[in-house]
Order: structure tokens, then C-alpha cells, then sequence
């Protein structure tokens, strides 16, 4: 008698035990989302446009989720090792990916062995913002405008050269484009940076370049290069007097670069939703709209659905672009 009392003492304190981790477990997957530190990897360098834009976010939503949002950045690959590294992080919103055309839409036609097909591994969070691209001289440049330059190239091809921030870089990718919208061909010159390129265009030892609003604004205000253009649809109100490929002639013409947040596919939906709304909350507030607008950068915070569509897009343009122009690596 003593021994099946015993015995079923022992049964009922196991179940009890069980039923107690089952709740600690339920409770635990149910806690409230960030309960730590989580991490926005960006794939580029330190100290560029991208990396500068992915931090002043990144602030913002960590002070509306109540923890901190710290950047991890590696361009190693042209960002397909960082990119790689997302997508095989656990599903629970504690990794975040700095989306942008480069690892999402253009790497997966320009390199041959990208293993990871960045529209299937990902959740789309929101688009954070979206910006023009600059066309850009020396100051002693011939070329007083856009239709200057783009003429000169169609009557003497392959004669001007033009630098990059690297193989299929949104430079590279817009320039390529300019070329082939407007019918000419100039010679690219890669770098591995924006800078570098900048360097040599100022030092005369190229002709013209395509490049990011950020990497170029200290040298447009201090009048070190000429802004011909810019290359978005409509002008932008950091340089309104400033005209768009599209109007001067070539109205199919569109670059700009973009900058979203994904994580790895499978995240809950209500950790998709708390990370789009600190991020549209942090892109609205007037003090980020602003610094985002000083960059040239205009403020966006669409659903998911609207930049997962916007993605897809952007990979078939640029897909066709790449093929066109043979540009696989």
C-alpha cells in the first residue's frame, strides 16, 4: 500500500513538473518581442552611404522596441557571405538584413555561384527609403550638361570612361543603363569604393560618373564636381533646379538606389509587423525624415506585399539589363 502510494506520488509530481515546463516553454515563445539585442547585418563596409542610412535606422527602431538594433556590416562577395548569413539565421526576428538591390535583386544574375536566392529566403519588412543616383563631372570638364556629355559619347564610342563603386555596383548598374537607353558606349573602370572613383574623376583620370547622392553631396556643395543630372523619375528637392535624365530626352530612363529591411522566411507575422511599424514610426518622425532627406534619400515604409512586389520587379529589369550587357561574373 505504502509502495503504490509512494509510486503515485512520484507520477503525479512528474506530470507536474511536465505540465510546469510546457507553460515555462509556452510562456517563453510567447514573451514579448525584443526581449534582447538584435542585429541588423548590412552588406557593405563601414563608413559608405548604405552603412550610414542602416545606422541612423537602426537607432530609431531600437529606441521605439526598447532594445538595441546593432549593425554588423561584411562586403565581403559583393554582401552574398553576409546575405547568406541571414538567411540561415533562426526565423524569430532577432536578425535583420539591410535589403538593397545589390545582395536582393542584381547578385543573384551577376555572380554565377550565389547559393542563396535572396526573394525565396527572405520576409520583406518595408522599403525605407528610396534615392537618386548623381551624373557627375570634373569641374573642368567639357560637359556643361547631360545631353553635352551623352552626345559626345554617341558620335566618339568607347572614347570616354567612367568609374564605379565596382562590378555590378548601383553606379556600375546605372551607368550601364544610361549607356544603353541613350545609345552609346564608354569604358568602365571599376574601383572598390565610391571614393577611390571619385578621386580619379576629380584627378581627370576619368571622364564622367554615376553615383550615390551620399557619397557625392560634400563635393556637389563645395562645387568640387558639376551635377549634370539625377536619375530618378522626378527631381528631388535636395537639388530642385537640377534636371532628370527622363526629362532631358530618354523618359524610360530610371535608377535609384534602395534600401529596405527582410529576415529569414518563417518570421512570426506579429514580429514582422512590430519591426515595420518602429521602422515606419522612426522614417516618419520629423528629425530622421530630415537627415534621410539631407542624403537625398526620400522616406517610403510601404507594407511588406508592396516591396516584396517592388523586388520582384527590380530583379527582372535588372536581370535583362545584365544579360543585355553581358556583365556575369
Amino acid at each position: 500500500m505504502t509502495t503504490n502510494l509512494t509510486r503515485r506520488t512520484l507520477l503525479l509530481g512528474a506530470a507536474s513538473l511536465g505540465a510546469s515546463s510546457a507553460l515555462s516553454t509556452i510562456a517563453w515563445s510567447q514573451a514579448p518581442f525584443p526581449s534582447r539585442p538584435m542585429k541588423l547585418l548590412v552588406p557593405y563596409a563601414a563608413g559608405g552611404g548604405t552603412d550610414a542610412i542602416a545606422r541612423l535606422v537602426a537607432q530609431g527602431i531600437g529606441e521605439r522596441l526598447g532594445q538595441s538594433l546593432v549593425v554588423e556590416n561584411n562586403g565581403s562577395a559583393g554582401g552574398n557571405l553576409i546575405t547568406a548569413q541571414a538567411a540561415s539565421s533562426p526565423p524569430d526576428g532577432y536578425t535583420v538584413l539591410l535589403a538593397n538591390q545589390g545582395p536582393m535583386v542584381v547578385n543573384p544574375h551577376l555572380y554565377k555561384n550565389v547559393k542563396v536566392d535572396p526573394l525565396t529566403a527572405f520576409d520583406p519588412v518595408t522599403l525605407i527609403a528610396d534615392a537618386p543616383l548623381a551624373l557627375v563631372v570634373a569641374p573642368k570638364s567639357p560637359f556643361q550638361t547631360a545631353r553635352d556629355l551623352v552626345e559626345h559619347a554617341q558620335k566618339n564610342g568607347g572614347k570616354l570612361t567612367y568609374g564605379s563603386a565596382g562590378n555590378g555596383s548601383a553606379s556600375h548598374l546605372a551607368t550601364v543603363l544610361l549607356a544603353r537607353t541613350t545609345g552609346f558606349e564608354a569604358v568602365h573602370v571599376p574601383y572598390r569604393g565610391a571614393g577611390p572613383a571619385l578621386t580619379d574623376l576629380l584627378a581627370g583620370q576619368t571622364d564622367f560618373m554615376v553615383t550615390t547622392v551620399p557619397s557625392v553631396l560634400g563635393l556637389i556643395e563645395g562645387k568640387a564636381v558639376r551635377l549634370l543630372a539625377v536619375t530618378s523619375p522626378q527631381r528631388t528637392k535636395l537639388f530642385p533646379d537640377t534636371p532628370t535624365v527622363a526629362e532631358l530626352g530618354w523618359p524610360d530612363y530610371r535608377a535609384t538606389a534602395w534600401y529596405g529591411l527582410v529576415v529569414p522566411k518563417g518570421t512570426p507575422e506579429p514580429v514582422i509587423k512590430a519591426l515595420r511599424a518602429s521602422t515606419v514610426s522612426t522614417i516618419t518622425s520629423d528629425t530622421i525624415k530630415a537627415r534621410l532627406r539631407n542624403e537625398g534619400a526620400e522616406p517610403i515604409g510601404n507594407e511588406p506585399a508592396a516591396f516584396a512586389e517592388m523586388m520582384r520587379a527590380e530583379s527582372k529589369r535588372w536581370a535583362a539589363v545584365i544579360k543585355s550587357a553581358n556583365m556575369a561574373i
